[in-house]
């Protein structure tokens, strides 16, 4: 018997039935107190839009914490999912509605994560989300300062208006955004 593993295959097209629902990039209901809408587009190698791929994103609430046994601290209790899904549309944009996670106290700056699925893929992609207004917080993330200046500016979302962020993905090619190995 062999310990080696099987490769993946492909990461979609998607049964869709079941995979987003109506308002599953909704991680607060639209007007809550501190919501931020943060949108963009995903790009494939040429720079095409993606019409059929997945976002999702997870995150601690805006106190830093996650309400789940496995935060070192214990579950906060907040009730807060920290959870959304949005597919793509015609155009490759996708939108998330949410409030900015605090920071986790282990010097990793406030950020979302964010999975990737498209057609193409063979296994998921993670990257992360920081926020433009934390430049002390970002100059000291583990992550983003083992990166060149160009590469992590790939992570940083950029300002769209007042409760507006705008963080495009390009899956390859010029201007690849920063992608984890988990």
């Amino acid at each position: 018997m062999s310990d080696l593993l099987t490769p993946s295959q492909t990461v979609g097209p998607f049964l869709s039935i079941g995979l987003t629902w109506s308002g599953g990039h909704l991680v607060v209901p639209e007007g809550s107190p501190g919501a931020i809408r943060i949108s963009g587009i995903v790009r494939d190698g040429s720079g095409a839009p993606v019409p059929d791929g997945v976002i999702e994103t997870w995150q601690a609430d805006a106190d830093g914490r996650f309400d789940h046994p496995d935060d070192p601290r214990g579950a906060s209790g907040s009730g807060f999912a920290g959870f959304g899904r949005c597919p793509t549309d015609g155009e490759g944009r996708y939108q998330i509605v949410t409030v900015k996670p605090g920071a986790l106290g282990d010097g990793q700056a406030p950020h979302i994560d964010v999975t990737v699925l498209a057609r193409g893929l063979l296994d998921r992609l993670v990257t992360r989300i920081y926020f433009p207004d934390e430049a002390e917080a970002n100059a000291a993330d583990p992550l983003l300062s083992s990166l060149p200046p160009e590469r992590a500016a790939t992570l940083l979302a950029e300002p769209a208006g007042e409760g507006e962020l705008r963080f495009d993905i390009r899956l390859q090619g010029e201007g690849e955004t920063v992608f984890l190995q988990i």
